[in-house]
Formats: C-alpha cells, structure tokens, sequence
C-alpha cells in the first residue's frame, strides 16, 4: 500500500469512508487553530524575547526547557524501541521499526527548535561548534544531538532505501522525491542489501550508547547543579532515561494504534505487543518515582523537602496529583491492563501517557527553583522579575503550540510522501545472503 494512500478504508464503504474523511476535516482544522496559536506567539517571541514571559533571574528555566526535555525523551525513547528490530532482531516489531525512526528523527527536531528559542541569543547557536567548552556538560549535550541527528538521517535513509528504490517509478511527488533521493529506479543487489544491513547494525548498535548518554546526559546536567538540591543526586540521569523510554514507548504505541494503515490481525498483535511493553515501562517509572520522592520526605530532612512539599501540596500540586499521576500513570495503567484486548483502547493509552508527560517534565524542572540559594534573598531586592514564583504565560504555550503544529505537519507530510508505512521489505532482518531470518 502507498503511503499516499488514505488508510485501508475502502470507498466501496461509504459509509465508513465518509466518517474518516470527516475525521480528517476535524484534524486538519484542529491543527489549523494550534498553527495559527503559535504563529502568534512565534512573533512574540521573536518581537519581545522574554517579556512575555513569567521567566526572571530567580525563575531562569520554564515551560520551554520543561517542553524542550519532553521532546528529545519521545526521541530518545522511541529510537531505543527501534533498537528492538534492527539490533536485537525482535521480527514482530518490523513492519512498524521505520515508523519509530521517523518519529524520534522528527521529535529530535522539535526539541532542538524549542530550546533554541528558549536561549538568549538565538543568532549565536553556532558559537558552541567553532568554539565549545569541553569542561562544560551543554557542550557535550550540543555535540552529542549533532551525532545523534545524523546517525538517524543516515539510519533511516538505508532503512526506507529498499522501498524509495522501489517506488522510484510511481507516478506524483512521492515517486519523483523518492527518485532523488535514490538516484535510481533499478532493484538493489543482494549484496547492497547485505551491506545495507550491516550499516543498520553497525547504526543502531552505536546509536543506543548515543541515545543513553545524550538523554542520561540531560539527566546529569541537571544533577551536577549543586546548587539546586532537589535535582542533586544520582538518581537522575535513570529518571530521564527511564521516562524517555516510557514516553517515546507511549507515544510511538499510540501513533502505530491510530496511523497504521492496514489493521489486520498482525497489527493487532504489535499493537498489544507494544502496549505491555509500555504498561512495563509506566510500572519502572512509577517506582523510581516513588523512591525519589519518599526518600528525602520520610524524615522530612533536607534542604530540598521545602522544594518537594512545594510540588505535592502547593499551589500547583494538581499538576503532580491529576496531571502526572493519575493522568499520566493511574489511567494509562487501567486501560492498558483491563483494556489491551482492543488496539483502540491501548493507543489511547499510549497517546494519554505520553501528552501529559508534560507535566511531570514541569515537576522536574520548577521545583528546583522554589528555594532561595541565600536566606533572605527574596527580601533584599523587589522588582518584577525577582519573583519566586512562575506560572506558564500565555504567550509561552503559544510558542510551544508553534513547536508541536511544525512536527506534525512534518511527521504527516513524511508518512505521505516517504514509504514509512507501506511494505515489510527493510533489510534489516535479512543475513548476509538475503535471506530472511
């Protein structure tokens, strides 16, 4: 089936292909709004920078950096899943392994192109390549997504390689994009898909160190800030690690549940494949998340209980309470367990989990400021932006409105004008003769 196919919905079922295509009105006029939303808070940004923000010098990382670690998790996330296929050789992941690629090389751009609009200056990005500090961990993280980005352009270009060949000759712009990027309409070798198949290997297996260092490495940065102590400790570069498994795990389940073209019996079974997968993954993070919070609030000793008590039962403890536990861990958790005998159910699993994992990405970032560095800081100096206080502006969930309208409209287009969701022939399952495992 092309991927510039509707979905397998026949029109000799008019009656169900009518539903979809007023499903389709209602999605594209849904993303209309959240594109036309962050347009506007796009030319803030750009005309204003901060000062539409509630950010101040107390309170220097908000919405946007929380959003920012959000994204590269589903990234991280989902490419490990990847992993499952073209490293471990798990065969009932393969039809949907390209999807996995696709969404953590399109998540991995919308966490760039948020934390660079989060930066002071955004003109001078480029400043970290010619001239970085190596003793500084921002560094190392710049250094490692450039890495991580072109290993996924490159993995997953000799993944779709069999199947751009292969549409070459198709009549539109798909074929005519998949001709340059090929470069030719004849079938590959054997012995170019072997080769092809060890390059995937080769990838992959490099790219899980990659993807563990640059996300646990995420994880460290914030915990060397030892200054803040709610975010000093060991235990954070496997809280980020573990949730971006989680998340991305969450969101790809949803995205293969909802966007796969062909719901035959096979997708069936992935689809709860990869919903106990994530029930798994949900239970590892509510466990780390139970030890790194009952720890320092047992005694109720520490500089960072304030910080913790803060987020449990200050004014924003619903974000902790409704939010992230019970919407994002409680609820997922139920319909995966008493409903994973329907894809549906399981993909609005997935879906919920990973949308309002927001929110405990909000929890890790903000608490970390509640606590004055000195005794008596918030009483020495008053000004509008020396407040110990933040609450997301407007102006702020427009810009991320912005973020989140550009990775759709990319993944969409991608899916229509790649081969991402058409065809089982990636090579990454073959042995070195061509023949399949």
């Amino acid at each position: 089936m092309s991927a510039t196919e509707p979905t397998a919905l026949p029109q000799s079922h008019p009656g169900r292909f009518g539903a979809w295509m007023r499903w389709q009105f209602v999605a594209l006029l849904l993303w209309l709004v959240v594109f036309v939303i962050g347009l506007q808070g796009l030319y803030e940004h750009l005309a204003y920078r901060d000062l539409q923000t509630d950010l101040g010098s107390y309170y220097p990382w908000g919405l946007w950096v929380a959003s920012y670690i959000w994204f590269i998790g589903l990234s991280a996330g989902a490419f490990l899943l990847s992993t499952l296929v073209y490293v471990f050789r798990i065969r009932r992941l393969e039809r949907v392994a390209p999807l996995a690629l696709f969404v953590a090389l399109v998540t991995l751009f919308m966490a760039l192109l948020m934390i660079w609009f989060d930066i002071g200056h955004m003109e001078r990005f480029w400043e970290v390549y010619l001239r970085p500090n190596f003793h500084s961990a921002m560094a190392w993280m710049v250094w490692l997504y450039t890495a991580y980005l072109l290993l996924l352009l490159a993995e997953t270009y000799l993944v779709l390689r069999p199947r751009l060949v292969a549409r070459a000759d198709a009549a539109g712009l798909s074929g005519s994009l998949a001709c340059l990027l090929v470069g030719r309409r004849t079938p590959l070798t054997e012995g170019e898909r072997s080769r092809s198949q060890r390059a995937i290997l080769i990838l992959g297996a490099l790219g899980i160190p990659l993807a563990i260092a640059f996300h646990g490495g995420v994880g460290a940065l914030f915990a060397t800030v030892d200054a803040r102590a709610v975010w000093n400790s060991s235990l954070y570069p496997i809280l980020f690690l573990v949730g971006a498994m989680f998340s991305g795990g969450a969101l790809f389940t949803g995205l293969v549940a909802f966007v796969w073209p062909k719901r035959d019996e096979d997708w069936r079974s992935i689809v709860r494949l990869l919903g106990s997968i994530t029930l798994g993954l949900l239970l590892i993070e509510a466990l780390l998340d139970w030890a790194d919070l009952s720890v320092p609030l047992w005694y109720h000793i520490g500089i960072d209980v304030s910080a913790l008590s803060y987020m449990l039962t200050g004014p924003f403890w619903w974000v902790f309470w409704i939010v992230q536990v019970g919407l994002g861990l409680a609820v997922p958790a139920g319909l995966l367990v008493w409903g994973r005998r329907s894809p549906q159910v399981v993909g609005a699993a997935g879906l919920l989990a990973a949308v309002v994992f927001l929110g405990a990405r909000l929890d890790l970032v903000l608490p970390g400021f509640v606590s004055p560095e000195l005794v008596g800081l918030p009483n020495s100096y008053h000004d509008g932006r020396l407040l110990y206080h933040y609450f997301p502006t407007w102006s702020e969930w427009e810009l991320v409105a912005f973020v989140i309208a550009v990775g759709v409209a990319l993944f969409v287009i991608g899916i229509r004008l790649l081969p991402i969701l058409s065809g089982t022939d990636t090579p990454a399952l073959q042995t070195s003769e061509g023949v399949q495992r």
